[in-house]
Formats: structure tokens, C-alpha cells, sequence
């Protein structure tokens, strides 16, 4: 198992800056998700990491070897790429043996190898079968076999799961997850999919125009963001924006709302998130008018527009089928649930 680290690196690309000034450790063991909007730098860091690309400055290690200009094909790097990227005339055998008869192993070692790596993913007896032939589902998950056969220090995901429709998406994100439990493998995943994030990752490492914005746990991020970016983009967020009146409220447009904070007075935004949010038709902390009522299965949620016009975001589980739109109701949260954003949430412009 091999940790990653980055120092003070930037990639510039003429007046683009991709990646700047960006310090960073991935730990041994890992699985890191590197989550961001189109242009955030993600795929810039992969880049990197895989040797596709070098950086303008700063320093590249994996482990206690420095790889900055090390080309791509000394770096023992597994990659698994969006469009699967398999040779459609080669067997599945082929296509997973691809790497190891590249590094010249002996045939018998290299069958064993092949017959591991299928073993892992669930494809034995697809040995003979052509890509063609298989899913989309199983077609990733031999990308995944070759990625892994040569037993790499890394594995690189880049959005292995966006060309897969939803039901696969799952099934493979399964087979993603018990894989790199199973092999300790050190992880790192691009990805713009906030699920995906959420559900496979010890650690998230959240970029906005090139720079991080925040890392940790994908929990620490939806329950305790730094920025109002964040909040926003790891799920619904619902904003209480005004000033701390010192006596343990939150005053803003719509009302005076209880927070717990240390912070006698200042400006202050508070972040409560859909489900933490009650709705009654008699009594509350906030009343408004519902704008929207949609069924998700397992949650309905609702739009509520308060007084001043803000939207209030409510996912119930179930549905409430006697609220409908248009009708007058009180939303109320814990104050507990009530989390300040330091610095006030400053929000960040994205581009």
C-alpha cells in the first residue's frame, strides 16, 4: 500500500490555471474521491497522479519515491477510465493479460494472475467471451481486472461509473467498493457524482477552480462544511442568513431561529439540511406557502416559500398526502441541527 502526496503543485494550461498551489496527502489504503464541477481541476489531478501530464510546479511522491517526472509507464499505476478503454478484437483473457505480457511474465504466472483478477470481479468463465459480448456492467469490471492484475501501488478511477445507467451504477459501485476492501489498494476516484462520493469514500477532497476547498470524511462534509459551496454541493441545503443576536438565535429575514453557538453576534449563516426539517399545518418556527410537492419513492419532498421569498427545502419519508401546493404550513428543526458556517459561509463564485 502506497500513499500519495501532494506539495505546492500547480498546473497551468496558457492563462488556465487548473490546479494551483495544491497540498495534499492520500493515505495508504485508501479510497479518496476527488469531487468537484466540470472545470474544478479533478481530472487535472488524475492526470498527474497517472503521469498523463506533468505539473508546471511542485513535487509528486508515492510513497517515499518522488515521481514528478517520472514517465507514466514506470509509475505502476492502475487506471480505469470512463469508456472502459478494451481492445474489442482481444478475448476478456486477453484484454486482462494485456499488462502483465507487456511487463513480460511467464505464461504460467500470467494465467494465474488473469484467473485471480476474474475471480475478484465475479467473471470467471468469461475467459473466451469478446467485449462486445458482455454489459456495460461487465465490461467495467474487466477494465477493473486489468487494472488491478499486475498488482499496482495506485488505482485511478476516472468516472468508471457515468456511462452506466443507474441500476448498473449500483452493482458496480458494490463490486468497486468490496474489490478495494479486499485488495487494501490505495484509491483515488474523479468523479462530479456526489452519491458516488458519498457512498464509496473514506475521505473526500472537494475542489473548486483548481483549489481545495474542503477534505474529510464524506459525513464531516454534508454535516459539517466549511464553505457555503460545500454545503451546497454535497446535497439540498437550506440557508438561514443573518446575525447572531448573543442570545443563542440566529435573526434573519424571516424570523429568529435558536442555534447553538460560541459566537456571541456577527453575521452568521446557518445550514439545516432537508431531512432534519418538520412540517405541521398549526405550528412551527417558520411558516410559508407550499410551491411544490415531488414524490422520490422513498422521500416526498417539498418547496416551501416563506415570507421573504426564500425556497425551504423538507424531504419527509413517505408522503404527506394531505399537504398539497398552495397550502399555508410551519416547517421546525432542532437547534442542534442548526450549523453555523464558519466565517459566515462566504460563498465562493464557481466557474
Amino acid at each position: 500500500m502506497t500513499e500519495v502526496r501532494f506539495s505546492r503543485v500547480s498546473k497551468i494550461y496558457g492563462s488556465v490555471k487548473a490546479v494551483v498551489d495544491l497540498s495534499l496527502s492520500v493515505n495508504s489504503g485508501e479510497f479518496t474521491t476527488i469531487l468537484g464541477p466540470s472545470g474544478s481541476g479533478k481530472t487535472t489531478m488524475l492526470s498527474l497522479i497517472a503521469g498523463i501530464a506533468a505539473p508546471t510546479s511542485g513535487q509528486i511522491a508515492l510513497g517515499e519515491r518522488e515521481i514528478t517526472h517520472v514517465p507514466a509507464a514506470q509509475r505502476n499505476i492502475g487506471l480505469v477510465f470512463q469508456s472502459y478503454a478494451l481492445f474489442p478484437h482481444m478475448s476478456i483473457f486477453d484484454n486482462v493479460a494485456f499488462p502483465l505480457r507487456v511487463r513480460k511474465l511467464p505464461s504460467q504466472e500470467v494465467n494465474e494472475r488473469v484467473a485471480e483478477a476474474l475471480r475478484l470481479v465475479r467473471l470467471t468463465g468469461f475467459e473466451k467471451r469478446r467485449p462486445h459480448q458482455l454489459s456495460g456492467g461487465q465490461q467495467q469490471r474487466v477494465a477493473l481486472a486489468r487494472a488491478v492484475v499486475f498488482k499496482p501501488d495506485i488505482l485511478l478511477l476516472d468516472e468508471p461509473l457515468a456511462a452506466l445507467d443507474r441500476k448498473l451504477r449500483e452493482e458496480v459501485r458494490s463490486e468497486i467498493k468490496a474489490l478495494q476492501r479486499s485488495l487494501g489498494i490505495t484509491t483515488i476516484m474523479v468523479t462530479h457524482d456526489q452519491e458516488e462520493a458519498m457512498s464509496l469514500s473514506d475521505r473526500v477532497v472537494l475542489l473548486a477552480n483548481g483549489k481545495v476547498e474542503q477534505i474529510g470524511s464524506p459525513q464531516e462534509i454534508y454535516r459539517r462544511p466549511r464553505t457555503r459551496f460545500a454545503a451546497g454541493f454535497l446535497g439540498l441545503a437550506n440557508f438561514l442568513e443573518g446575525r447572531l443576536d448573543g442570545k443563542g438565535a440566529i435573526v434573519t429575514e424571516d424570523g429568529s431561529f435558536p442555534c447553538i453557538s460560541a459566537a456571541a453576534s456577527g453575521t452568521a449563516c446557518g445550514l439545516v439540511r432537508p431531512e432534519d426539517i418538520r412540517i405541521d399545518t398549526e405550528k412551527g418556527l417558520l411558516r410559508g406557502t407550499v410551491r411544490d410537492v415531488v414524490f422520490l419513492g422513498e422521500v416526498a419532498r417539498y418547496s416551501v416559500e416563506s415570507a421573504s421569498g426564500r425556497m425551504f427545502i423538507a424531504n419527509l419519508a413517505g408522503s404527506r398526502s394531505h399537504i398539497a401546493e398552495g397550502d399555508v404550513v410551519w416547517l421546525s428543526w432542532d437547534e442542534d441541527q442548526v450549523w453555523l458556517l464558519p466565517q459566515g459561509g462566504s460563498a465562493k463564485t464557481i466557474h
